[in-house]
């Protein structure tokens, strides 16, 4: 199977079910979005292969979940209206974020000041990530009504973990957390 296929030559590209759109339509940005933020995390994660720490695995382990369901969330946003989405977003995909938010914020130490972007490069590339989130979360509202409210949802949720996530990985690797100064 060759890798490129020329048929995007022209500014067209396929949505599920071969369905061909401009590359600037809203769902190709939505999910092109999404696979911006996937990639950034995956910068992110490739960063703490250099490090050791309790609770590494799981962190791993957690983000490769995440990761695999971003992925669904950008197959969703791909596909038309009307038609059937092979992976949905779930409610559970939604819990699981909370809780793992509610777990890693309670080891945190509380916020007492605006938190910067930064501390260690996979703390701050988690940052990056959060805000990518954002403006997919955005793309996604902007399609409007046909797009599966649980997208919504995670996407908003997934830029709250990565939040957390950031400030959690910059604790366990005890690395400066930069505040804003009033």
């Amino acid at each position: 199977m060759k890798i490129y296929t020329k048929t995007g030559d022209k500014g067209t590209t396929s949505l599920v079910y071969g369905q061909r759109v401009s590359k600037d339509d809203l769902r190709v940005e939505a999910y092109g979005t999404c696979d911006e933020a996937n990639s950034v995390i995956g910068v992110a994660l490739s960063h703490l292969n250099d490090y050791s720490f309790e609770g590494k695995e799981e962190v791993f382990d957690i983000f490769k979940k995440v990761q695999t369901v971003l992925f669904h969330v950008g197959a969703e946003l791909a596909t038309p209206t009307g038609k059937e989405v092979k992976w949905k977003v779930a409610a559970e995909n939604i819990i699981e974020l909370e809780q793992v938010i509610d777990q890693w914020d309670a080891q945190l130490p509380p916020l007492t000041n605006f938190i910067l972007p930064g501390g260690s490069n996979t703390g701050a590339s988690l940052h990056v990530a959060r805000t990518i989130v954002r403006r997919a979360e955005r793309r996604a509202v902007t399609i409007g009504e046909e797009v599966n409210p649980l997208v919504i949802s995670y996407l908003n949720r997934l830029s709250d973990f990565l939040f957390v996530a950031a400030r959690y990985v910059n604790h366990k690797l005890s690395i400066y957390e930069p505040t804003l100064h009033q």
